[in-house]
């Protein structure tokens, strides 16, 4: 069931901590990792459907929605600690994402 959104575009911007890496328009339709590529922002990617965990950041904040069932690459630790699949990640609205290390 999916919840209906009552702003979906936005902008996202992408940081290593205070350091803005790049920042794109949004329509809610594309993943955080397709965005990333449109400003030049790597993010490292694998399985591109939430099952590895590679692609992790963090919500900094804004809306990023989670599926109904988590998937392999994400539990409900990293979910609190607002952990996000950027594979699978539709950002609503405004968003900041903390680009994480690579593992």
């Amino acid at each position: 069931m999916h919840k209906e959104k009552q702003n979906i575009s936005g902008v996202i911007r992408f940081f290593r901590g205070s350091q803005l890496l790049g920042l794109s328009k949004h329509d809610g339709t594309d993943t955080i990792s397709e965005l990333s590529k449109l400003c030049d922002v790597e993010i490292p990617t694998n399985c591109t459907s939430g099952t590895c965990g590679t692609c992790m950041v963090t919500l900094n904040s804004g809306i990023v929605d989670l599926p109904d069932e988590l998937p392999p690459g994400l539990d409900f630790d990293l979910v609190e600690n607002m952990a996000r699949l950027s594979c699978i990640g539709i950002p609503s609205g405004d968003v900041d994402i903390e680009v994480r290390p690579p593992l």
